[in-house]
């Protein structure tokens, strides 16, 4: 695939898009924890409280921009439509809404990190926001979760499986979508 985008290194973030970036992570993350919280199908229960959360970081960090003077704007498309279709795929399609919930914790933990700490550098004067903080060991909190994943994806069949992977890249394209936000 053509990249969309120039590479980051020559893209310069705004406040502006930055916010619009964490209004609408805020928005997938607590559709995220919403989700396992309703536990429509009774293995998403196995992903409540996982440590990994970040709606109610999200929700400070939006509360100190708040007080630094910045207007909080509403979530838009991008963020929108990929809460509705979270919401969607875990009624209807449990495999692929798994492939999601992985990839947007798992993203947020390796790249994620990193792009929140360049953004930092350039325009938050280095200040390090709680969406990338963790209370306990990080790389403790995502082995707990991938064993839970591998354990619930023991009972899947090889189809569901694959279609749980191939899912793969709407997940990138979507999650792709808030992360253009941030250099708008």
């Amino acid at each position: 695939h053509e990249a969309e985008a120039p590479p980051v290194a020559k893209w310069e973030p705004s406040v502006e898009g930055y916010l619009r970036f964490l209004v609408d992570s805020k928005l997938v993350f607590q559709t995220l924890e919403d989700i396992v919280e309703r536990a429509a199908v009774p293995w998403y229960a196995e992903f409540r409280n996982t440590g990994l959360e970040r709606s109610e970081a999200l929700k400070k960090d939006l509360e100190w921009f708040r007080q630094q003077g910045h207007t909080i704007p509403e979530p838009s498309p991008p963020g929108t439509t990929y809460a509705s279709l979270l919401e969607e795929l875990s009624e209807k399609d449990p495999q692929a809404f798994i492939c999601h919930f992985y990839n947007v914790y798992f993203a947020h933990t390796a790249g994620g990190r990193m792009i929140g700490k360049k953004v930092s550098e350039k325009i938050l004067n280095k200040k390090e926001l709680e969406f990338y903080k963790w209370e306990g060991n990080l790389s403790q909190l995502l082995q707990n979760v991938r064993n839970k994943l591998n354990e619930v994806a023991s009972s899947w069949s090889r189809e569901e499986k694959d279609h749980c992977l191939e899912e793969t890249e709407k997940s990138f394209a979507y999650s792709g979508g808030l992360l253009r936000h941030i250099f708008t």
